[in-house]
């Protein structure tokens, strides 16, 4: 159930791209492409919660295809949150209006990950594994669709802090000085995010992407002992599910990229603080990139955000591989029909 099985070369372009095959035309998704900014997406809000839309598969369904639809992106994300695996261990999940997630019960010593239990995906998000189902389904073979999952120590940053924080005090505290109940709760987090990541590739998904939101705030070593072999532990789970591509992404890494490519994955995620050749030539011979227009310049006018988008074009030189993206997602500020030009103008270059 893994492949695309339309005659439409859009159905195969972002599936040959990470596997660094000839391509048309360059491939493009946008991170954060299904959700605020969208008129669809504010309307279906103003009748339900973020967590009820997450949680109510045939509506994140829906809101998956959306983008799909009005811009002619090559892939579809499953429409969900990376938080919902932490309520699924027992730590509680709500969102208060104006202010974000709250983790009700956060992790603060050795006896709170103790009592941290991993149950199976299907039981804990299956609104999800089912929402991939149903995506899928009315996909009918347009694009591929990508299932996601937050890398370990982005899941660790939540769960410790109780919500988002401008720079993770409680998370560094607690790596620093509980080592041991550190690990054991990585490597919790690492077999709820693989296992996760590969039920959706069994629901259907036909490629993975982990996002590690907060690991650029890490310096290498920290990264490289704390949580680099979790990650590759969750990559690896990954791919039980199935031999599909598997996106590893981390935001302001440049610093990181040799120690991403170690931890796994076959596509990397590139944010805008690098020049995109240069991330590529950091990266090494062997896989594929995604990335990485800043999301700002989709704020501005259409003729700089022209300017950058070909820039990173010229810089790839079509060098088989490369899936244009933003370097974050997409702002809630941000102009559908500039998303449309976008990907209008990307798709008017050959791949």
């Amino acid at each position: 159930m893994n492949g695309a099985s339309s005659s439409d070369p859009r159905a195969a372009r972002f599936l040959r791209a990470c596997r660094r095959e000839p391509v048309d035309r360059t491939p493009v998704w946008l991170m954060r492409q299904a959700g605020r900014y969208m008129p669809e997406y504010r309307a279906l809000r103003q009748r339900y919660g973020m967590l009820d839309l997450v949680r109510t598969p045939e509506l994140a369904a829906q809101i998956t295809l959306q983008p799909v639809d009005a811009f002619e992106v090559d892939a579809a994300i499953v429409f969900a949150d990376i938080l919902p695996v932490l309520d699924g261990m027992g730590l509680g999940l709500e969102f208060v209006a104006g202010e974000g997630p709250h983790i009700l019960r956060p992790v603060r010593t050795a006896a709170d990950v103790e009592r941290i239990v991993v149950r199976p995906p299907e039981e804990t998000l299956g609104f999800t594994i089912e929402a991939v189902r149903l995506a899928r389904r009315a996909l009918a073979g347009r694009v591929p669709l990508i299932g996601f999952s937050g890398a370990p120590f982005t899941l660790a940053c939540y769960a410790i802090e109780g919500g988002s924080s401008p720079d993770f005090p409680l998370t560094r505290r607690f790596l620093r000085e509980q080592p041991a109940a550190w690990a054991s709760l990585m490597g919790k987090l690492a077999e709820a995010a693989g296992d996760y990541l590969a039920a959706q590739v069994y629901a259907g998904a036909q490629a993975v992407q982990l996002f590690d939101s907060w690991a650029g705030r890490l310096t290498a070593d920290e990264y490289r002992a704390a949580v680099l072999p979790f990650s590759a532990e969750a990559l690896r789970r990954a791919t039980a599910g199935g031999d599909v591509p598997v996106i590893h992404f981390a935001t302001q890494s440049t610093h990181l990229l040799p120690l991403l490519r170690e931890a796994g994955g076959t596509v990397f995620g590139v944010g805008n603080d690098i020049a995109i050749d240069e991330a590529w030539r950091r990266l090494g011979d062997g896989v594929a990139v995604q990335g990485n227009l800043d999301p700002d310049t989709l704020l501005g006018p259409e003729e700089a955000m022209r300017r950058q988008a070909e820039d990173i074009l010229a810089r790839v030189a079509g060098r088989p591989g490369h899936i244009f993206n933003l370097a974050h997602g997409v702002k809630k500020e941000t102009d559908p029909a500039r998303v449309r030009a976008l990907v209008d103008f990307v798709h008017g270059r050959a791949g």
